[in-house]
């Protein structure tokens, strides 16, 4: 058995990114009231207004350069060493994609997008509430859920993974800058890159764990009839008690901890699934799915590229920026995680794995639950259009409410938001604590803690803005301009990332088609004070990994 690496911290990494997490949340404390001022000065006034552009026009530049990357004579470049073979089984390794890149973010906006623009389509373009409208909603769904965030999330890991095991350099961002920036990642410029992923990191995941935290809420209300809209106080308890779990669970480590629940993940999701799907309306789901999938793939370019300047300026700095920002915004962590269970793919595979299995996992859910909302509130059975406005959290409690077994069905619901809920927060803590040891890949199990309970800290503070302004609304707010702020600095981060890659890629040789595969860290030099790679040892990774697991 291989003894794993020191884990000790990156000093400068880990205290000024800490330190100023700790401000963060002591601000918010102290001063709740400056610190939601200071966001919509500098976001809402200033940032998305003069700068949205930059998260609309980069998002869509992502996705043509991962694409690129696919059918590129690079597809072949595998992501280790040309004979290894991947760590988990694909359905291991598509479930966590899913579970760490966006499970909360479905549950949460799975009935409530949909129904919200059937109820205000955009950019005018049909009636409100009609069929016409219901397509649209559907359209523009499908287009801030699939191909652009995953996207995003592809370019990220793919830096980490091909640097990290192919190039055995250590597995922090920063590496991935060596072919731009030389010796120098390791000195204060890639130590700034390292400490502005933590944040993003952080802050993202804060974001997320608030929606859920006001979910599960939701569905407290509804099962056992505690909580409610306003009751923001109770949301701020949930996320105390799914802290401690996910800090449990990050501290046991990606075989044992991340993975069991990102399988349980996918059992229960499939379950409600198909619940939704056999006593809903069959046929128009199958209807909606294949009609909303066509509309947006003849009319992807178009959407992508829509500003606020000429067109329905509420909706795309309130949904389509904020996505963009939190997809960036989650970008370091889910990135680093998927390159951390993606070695021994090629660039090709790991592409069109990254991008296309969750995209399409992503339609159908959608179409399952969003479609059954969209055919009560068509049928007139349900209002759920009403309710996604005034009260998104309860939307998806609303639709179930109308199907039989509702009791175990909210229950198992609850369950599954709080298992994306742990399973999304201890893949973001795992991937703090190694970006803050200098890349290593077992983090001490204290530094795992210490940034799991700074996020949930992030996530409470947003809601406290809330539950002092009294509004649900005024939480979501502020879970929307954490995001937006943490992705600003980020989102160059990324493009100058898309340059790496394909600067390195082409030093690779590839006689008569073939990638050559170099030994880890003699591609790339390294000075003498520099960390060490973190390597994987022996002849079969997957045993390696697992026995230090």
């Amino acid at each position: 058995m291989q003894r794993p690496a020191n884990p000790r911290i990156d000093p400068a990494v880990f205290w000024i990114a800490a330190f100023a997490s700790a401000a963060f949340v002591a601000w918010g404390i102290l001063g709740t009231e400056s610190l939601a001022a200071v966001f919509e000065a500098v976001l809402w006034s200033f940032l998305v207004p003069n700068f949205g552009w930059v998260f609309i026009l980069s998002s869509f530049g992502f996705l043509a350069f991962s694409v690129y990357l696919a059918f590129s004579r690079y597809g072949k470049v595998r992501l280790g060493g040309q004979d290894e073979q991947p760590e988990f089984s694909t359905v291991s390794w598509v479930a966590m994609m899913f579970s760490a890149g966006m499970g909360i973010g479905l549950m949460f906006f799975g009935v409530a997008e949909p129904l919200s623009h059937m109820g205000a389509p955009p950019f005018g373009l049909a009636e409100p509430n009609t069929r016409g409208a219901a397509q649209v909603a559907m359209q523009y769904t499908y287009f801030h859920w699939a191909f652009h965030p995953w996207a995003i999330y592809a370019i990220m890991g793919l830096a980490l993974a091909y640097f990290t095991f192919r190039k055995g350099m250590p597995n922090l961002i920063s590496s991935a800058f060596y072919p731009l920036l030389g010796d120098r990642v390791y000195g204060p410029i890639g130590k700034t890159i390292d400490t502005l992923a933590i944040f993003a990191t952080l802050f993202g995941s804060a974001t997320s764990l608030g929606l859920g935290a006001l979910q599960i809420n939701q569905g407290l209300n509804a099962v056992f009839g505690i909580g409610g809209r306003e009751a923001v106080g109770l949301a701020i308890v949930v996320i105390a008690v799914l802290t401690l779990a996910f800090v449990v669970s990050a501290t046991s480590g990606v075989h044992r901890g991340i993975q069991w629940i990102a399988n349980t993940n996918m059992v229960l999701a499939v379950f409600l699934l198909a619940f939704v799907f056999l006593l809903g309306p069959t046929v128009f789901i199958l209807n909606t799915f294949t009609e909303s999938l066509g509309a947006y793939l003849a009319n992807i370019i178009p959407m992508s590229f829509r500003t606020a300047s000429y067109g329905d300026s509420d909706f795309v700095s309130g949904w389509t920026i904020f996505y963009w920002a939190w997809w960036i915004s989650w970008a370091p962590f889910v990135g680093v995680f998927i390159a951390r269970i993606s070695r021994g793919r090629t660039i090709r595979e790991f592409v069109f794995g990254v991008v296309l299995a969750p995209s399409v996992v992503s339609f159908v859910w959608f179409a399952i639950l969003g479609g059954s909302a969209i055919d009560l509130q068509l049928t007139g059975t349900a209002n759920i259009a009403e309710i996604a406005a005034n009260n998104q959290p309860a939307a998806l409690f609303s639709t179930l409410q109308q199907f039989p077994l509702f009791l175990p069905m909210a229950l198992i619901t609850i369950i599954l938001v709080a298992l994306f809920f742990v399973s999304g927060a201890d893949a973001a803590s795992v991937v703090m604590g190694m970006l803050s040891s200098k890349g290593n890949l077992h983090p001490a199990r204290w530094n795992i803690i210490v940034w799991g309970t700074f996020t949930g800290a992030a996530a409470a503070i947003c809601l406290l803005s809330g539950a002092i302004q009294g509004s649900v609304d005024a939480a979501l707010l502020a879970l929307q301009s954490v995001a937006i702020a943490s992705a600003a600095p980020f989102v160059l981060i990324l493009i100058g990332l898309c340059f790496s890659i394909l600067k390195a890629l082409r030093a690779e040789r590839l006689p008569d088609g073939r990638p050559a595969a170099p030994e880890p860290g003699r591609a790339m030099s390294r000075p003498s004070g520099a960390p060490a790679p973190q390597r994987m040892s022996g002849q079969n990774p997957r045993r390696d990994d697992q026995s230090r697991a």
